[in-house]
Formats: structure tokens, C-alpha cells, sequence
């Protein structure tokens, strides 16, 4: 994954796994938030899939010059619209699956009513248009709270505790969409993801940059999670297969818990850079268990050691970047 192109291609080759269960689905699919960072490359993935046997609807506003016409191109069936608005919303096709990744998370420091509109109010809105679909919805592990390190992170289990308004908007999307699935048996998954990373974006990216400025680590969030991209997607869409209602939840992850100050020396000797460190690991952290994804799904393709090697190159070489940081290391939910 030298190039843009190869590394676009790198994310939305399918499994087998993925084949075989969107050909289980009945009717076309329906992508949500097509147009934002990890938007484009499940509209391909799915796709790539579905080999042209269904029709995969990807609607945006598309503000990036261009987007929508390459995924024309690929055999998308584009719509541009904002979700946001009502009318656009009532005018979308119906169709049997629904993949919604419309979300906010960075800048809502500030934007506080903004960030519940788009995270909590909008997210019941699209429920009950698409009332007669499945729904995937992609959530985020920080519904949960900081848990000892110790814990093996959160299961699906465990009862959230949402740590500032980001998080509580999140669980507001949660809860909301979970209505309409109590009320009108609206088939529902709900996808608590955390962190995935690609080479244009991710921990590992933040890491990487902060090594190359000398910037110091802060290490007060000593471990994290972090999965393969390309995984996520797919997941993502297989979970269709797995909505009901009530709402399957699911969380989405890698299985392994990473060590900040380990991965970032081991960035620093690719880099060829002695990374800066400050604090201490923290006893807690924002952790998730994802084992019933991989029983369900398998492990990530790609481990966190050739990620890092993966990024490392990538940074070093001048890839392009996304610059949207993660933020992971705040610990108050403040982003």
C-alpha cells in the first residue's frame, strides 16, 4: 500500500465471508454518510461484494470535488442530499438495508447543540423513515466508561457510562433509534466502534505525526484499541445479516490491547525518530471487548504490528493525510 489507489483498493477488497452473507440479504443497500472518511471505501467494498446483483445507494452532500462522480463511475447509484433535511430524507428510495454512518465527533467541543442534533435527533428521523428496513448504525465504544485496564474492556454487557456530551450524544442515538425498534419491531444493529485506523487517519497516524514534530505523548491513556479499517467495513455491512429487534448491539475492535508507549517505539525505530513521552499510564481507559465480533466474524486481517509498519512507511513517504485526529488520549470527552 504505496498509493491513495492501492491502499482504496487494499480496503474494499471483500471476504468470502462477506460475499457469501450479502448474498443472504434480500433487496438493495442503502449507505448513509457515503461521502464521509470511511464512507467511500464501504460503498466500494459493498460493491465489490455484491458483484452488481443489487443496487448499492450511496447519498451524500458531497462536498468533496469529484467523490460522486468516481463512485458513479464504479456503479453506485448516487444520490446528493442531506439527510438533514426532512424533505431530502422523505425523498430518499426505500429500500431493504440501510447503512447509517452519519455522525459528529470532531470540533463538537463548543457545538454542543449541534452535536445532539446530528448524534441524537437525526438518528431517530432516519428510523422512522426507513421504519420496514435493516439497520446498521455505527456507534462508538465510548458509550462505555474508563475501565480498568485490567477488565478486559467492556463487553456488550456492560452498562454504559458515557463520559461528556460527545459520548452522551452517542448513547442518545442509541437510545433513540432503539425506540423505533421497540415500537414499530424496526429490525436494528447497533455497532460500538473504537478506534479504527487506516493510513490517512487513525492512532496510529497520530502517533506517527507527533514522533516526526517531537511533540511529547501524553501516556495518561496508557492502552487502547485499534482496528484495521477494512475490517470495520466489513463488519459494518455483514452486520445487516445480524439486526433485529430489540437491536443487536455489537462492539468492533481488534483483540488485542495496545500498548501506547510500546506501539509508539516501535513507530519511532521505523521512523528512524525517538519518540517524547509525558505522564504516566493511567490505572483506566477506554476499552472494549469484541469477542463476540470476532466469533462471529474472525480476526482482523491486518495485525497492529504491520499496521504500525504500514503507517510508518506511509507517514515517512509523504502519504496524504486526513488531519482529523483521534483525540484518544483525552480522558474528560472533550473533543
Amino acid at each position: 500500500m504505496r498509493t491513495e489507489s492501492e491502499l482504496e483498493e487494499r480496503l474494499a477488497r471483500p471476504s468470502s465471508g462477506l460475499v457469501e452473507d450479502l448474498a443472504k440479504l434480500d433487496g438493495d443497500i442503502m449507505i448513509l454518510g457515503a461521502g464521509g472518511k470511511l464512507g467511500p471505501s464501504l460503498v466500494r467494498l459493498a460493491l465489490n461484494a455484491t458483484k452488481g446483483e443489487r443496487r448499492v445507494v450511496a447519498v451524500s452532500r458531497f462536498s468533496e470535488p469529484g467523490l460522486g462522480e468516481a463512485l458513479t463511475e464504479e456503479g453506485a447509484s448516487v444520490v446528493r442530499a442531506d439527510v438533514a433535511d426532512e424533505d431530502a430524507l422523505r425523498a430518499l428510495p426505500d429500500v431493504e438495508n440501510v447503512v447509517f454512518l452519519v455522525g459528529a465527533k470532531f470540533g463538537t467541543q463548543g457545538a454542543e447543540h449541534a452535536t445532539w442534533f446530528t448524534n441524537s435527533y437525526l438518528p431517530g428521523r432516519v428510523a422512522d423513515r426507513f421504519r420496514a428496513s435493516r439497520i446498521a448504525a455505527l456507534s462508538t465504544g465510548n458509550v462505555y466508561p474508563l475501565l480498568p485496564v485490567t477488565s478486559g474492556g467492556a463487553t456488550e454487557e456492560t452498562r454504559p457510562e458515557p463520559v461528556g456530551e460527545y459520548a452522551m450524544s452517542c448513547l442518545g442515538r442509541e437510545r433513540v433509534m432503539e425506540h423505533f425498534s421497540h415500537e414499530y419491531g424496526t429490525r436494528l444493529a447497533l455497532i460500538r466502534l473504537n478506534y479504527a485506523v487506516e493510513l490517512r487517519y487513525g492512532v496510529l497516524v497520530d502517533l506517527a505525526q507527533k514522533i516526526v514534530a517531537g511533540t511529547p505523548i501524553d501516556l495518561a491513556t496508557g492502552q487502547v484499541n485499534v482496528v484495521w479499517q477494512g475490517y470495520a467495513n466489513e463488519v459494518t455491512l455483514r452486520a445487516l445479516l445480524h439486526a433485529d429487534a430489540p437491536p443487536y448491539v455489537l462492539n468492533l475492535t481488534g483483540p488485542e490491547l495496545v500498548s501506547v508507549r510500546q506501539v509508539a517505539q516501535a513507530l519511532g525505530r521505523e521512523l528512524g525518530r525517538e519518540p517524547v513521552f509525558t505522564g504516566e499510564e493511567a490505572p483506566t481507559a477506554l476499552l472494549s471487548n469484541a469477542s463476540r465480533c470476532h466469533r462471529l466474524f474472525g480476526y482482523p486481517e491486518l495485525t497492529p504490528a504491520e499496521l504500525v509498519e504500514h503507517t510508518a512507511r506511509w507517514v515517512a513517504e509523504g502519504g496524504p493525510l486526513l488531519g482529523k485526529p483521534t483525540k484518544f488520549e483525552r480522558r474528560d470527552g472533550r473533543f
